[in-house]
């Protein structure tokens, strides 16, 4: 069950190198190289976003269907174990939203820098003529 989660972790990991790669300033020749590059990785990587999101359901259904354990009824270990998932998912909860998150702020970065050369060329036609 934790395999989904290192890979999640992981994917993360890398979604946050690739937008420190991205936000670095750079010569316009290597931004522009690096832009394509991600771009093309971007639409593969697109996946991430739907993983994560069965995975967000997926903790959604077990925190719906998952036993209680607020009674004196309890022992110390049930109400440890218990406490422990809650912060489990919580934990899973954020990675899952940081995964989409960077995705999206990948996404629109690597957008700004595609318009930004358009807008650039753009300009050197009508200085041009």
């Amino acid at each position: 069950m934790a395999l989904q989660w290192l890979i999640l972790s992981y994917v993360v990991a890398a979604e946050v190198v690739i937008a420190v790669i991205l936000t670095l300033p750079y010569p316009m020749l290597l931004k522009k190289r690096i832009v394509s590059l991600v771009s093309l990785i971007l639409q593969p990587a697109a996946s991430i976003v739907a993983f994560a999101g069965f995975q967000l359901l997926d903790l959604y259904w077990k925190n719906e269907h998952r036993l209680m354990c607020s009674s004196e009824v309890c022992t110390a270990t049930e109400r440890n174990r218990y406490e422990k998932s809650i912060y489990k998912a919580q934990r899973n909860v954020v990675l899952c939203a940081a995964g989409i998150l960077l995705y999206w702020c990948i996404f629109r970065i690597c957008k700004y820098n595609k318009d930004l050369e358009h807008l650039e060329e753009l300009e050197k036609r009508c200085k041009a003529e």
